[in-house]
């Protein structure tokens, strides 16, 4: 069976991105470190995680190594779309859960306003390599209880408050999981991999 992934970015204060939800990489309020260690292990290890801009400069096409879809929630979505980038995937099946976007920009995106838990089940039933749950922090909250691993790039930083890796909602519910690999960069971010017990 499939395995849901949320592989994202986090403070060591546990946020993914400002308050308001806002892209942490671009744009105006812009926070995020990236050194070129953390650029090129993303390139080598997870270019499927790459949006198209950033493939074309690294001349990356093709499969990628670990995921053919990505799920995003409707506000992680919209920062692309501000940013000018409909689809930032189109090397990927795309889905974007919203109750309030009736039609994507980009024809390829696939809007789901059903159950995100029963849709997620249904993916994971279907042939294919894994499902990246790109964020935001509100889908991986609805999402929780279906979350098979955890590939978490902790950087070195704090931020004091913003947008929690699980949302605001989420209700206290402890998982368990097995560290399965880690990759610490010069830079001082690290990738850990968890596999949920």
């Amino acid at each position: 069976m499939r395995k849901l992934v949320y592989y994202i970015a986090t403070s060591l204060d546990g946020c993914i991105a400002a308050p308001d939800g806002s892209d942490p990489t671009s744009g105006p309020g812009a926070f995020w470190p990236f050194s070129e260690d953390y650029v090129q292990h993303v390139a080598a290890e997870y270019p499927e995680t790459l949006p198209a801009p950033a493939r074309d400069a690294f001349g990356i096409s093709g499969e990628g190594a670990h995921f053919d879809t990505v799920l995003e929630g409707r506000r992680s979505y919209q920062n692309g779309v501000d940013a000018g980038i409909a689809n930032a995937y189109p090397h990927l099946r795309h889905l974007v859960f919203s109750r309030t976007l009736t039609e994507a920009p980009d024809p390829a995106i696939e809007v789901v306003s059903t159950d995100p838990l029963a849709k997620v089940r249904e993916l994971k039933q279907e042939d294919g390599k894994d499902i990246w749950l790109c964020g935001g922090g509100e889908l991986a909250g609805a999402l929780y209880s279906e979350i098979d691993q955890l590939i978490v790039k902790l950087a070195p930083m704090t931020v004091g408050s913003g947008t929690r890796l699980f949302g605001q909602a989420t209700p206290f519910d402890p998982a368990f999981f097995t560290l399965t690999d880690s990759k610490i960069l010069k830079s001082g971010t690290i990738f850990l991999t968890y596999a949920k017990k």
